[in-house]
């Protein structure tokens, strides 16, 4: 795991509101906080491709955000004891991106 030198509030923005990933990574971290999970199991609880969980996954775990314990395909994925610590943070920024996209959605709609 890397060090990081950021607020985990910066963190959040860039790596779910302000990146194109950001709504996988959320709803990653929504499943995990459901419940701890390996990269096959959330690819097949959010349907997507493994590829691109690992991936995010990877991404998440870099930046502090979730923990992993095992090897290989058994390894499992929980959030980091920071996360939870700041879950409100995470939702409030969570919240802001849903806003933003239901208010993209509803203008395509209309147009």
């Amino acid at each position: 795991m890397t060090l990081r030198k950021r607020p985990i509030r910066h963190v959040l923005q860039w790596l779910i509101e302000g990146s194109r990933g950001g709504v996988n990574r959320a709803r990653i971290i929504d499943s995990l906080r459901e419940e701890p999970k390996n990269a096959n199991q959330l690819g097949l609880a959010l349907d997507m491709e493994y590829r691109v969980v690992r991936h995010h996954l990877e991404v998440l775990e870099e930046n502090g955000l979730i923990t992993s314990i095992g090897e290989k395909y058994g390894k499992m994925y929980f959030l980091s004891m920071e996360l939870e610590e700041n879950i409100s943070v995470y939702e409030e920024i969570w919240h802001k991106l849903r806003k933003k996209l239901k208010n993209k959605e509803t203008r395509v709609k209309t147009e």
